[in-house]
């Protein structure tokens, strides 16, 4: 037998009859039905009371999840309007630029009719000055 190694019970001794290891085969069926007839059963207060356990930390796990589901949907209708929020004050801003920028086209494009017609009435009067000395 190797070094470190012990034998197992199941294993065959010598000097061990095969009778021998059908009762200790048959002991041990019949500690291992005892271990099970020993457990308690379903009507036991400390299986109720287990199972209410798990059933108040179970009911509690869905309370958390329902609650971070909650949150969640609250988080994102909040982002939610403020990007509307925000695109909409970008947009308000973007017609305020146009605005501006069509006033101020339309004032340039005024001033340079004016101009114009100062430089033509300028010119109106230098030609008028030029035949008034011939």
């Amino acid at each position: 037998m190797p070094f470190g190694s012990t034998r197992s019970e199941h294993e065959w001794l010598p000097g061990q009859g095969f009778g021998d290891r059908l009762s200790t085969a048959e002991n041990a069926r019949k500690a291992m039905l005892e271990r099970v007839r020993a457990k308690p059963g379903a009507d036991d207060p400390a299986v109720a009371e287990r199972r209410a356990a798990r059933q108040a930390v179970s009911t509690a796990r869905e309370a958390r999840l329902a609650e971070r589901e909650a949150a969640k949907t609250a988080e994102q209708v909040r982002e939610a309007a403020e990007r509307e929020a925000r695109q909409a004050a970008e947009q308000e801003q973007r017609l305020a630029q146009e605005a501006n920028e069509a006033l101020e086209r339309a004032q340039r494009a005024e001033r340079q009719v004016a101009l114009e017609a100062e430089q033509k009435a300028a010119r109106d009067a230098r030609y008028a000055a030029r035949k008034a000395r011939r």
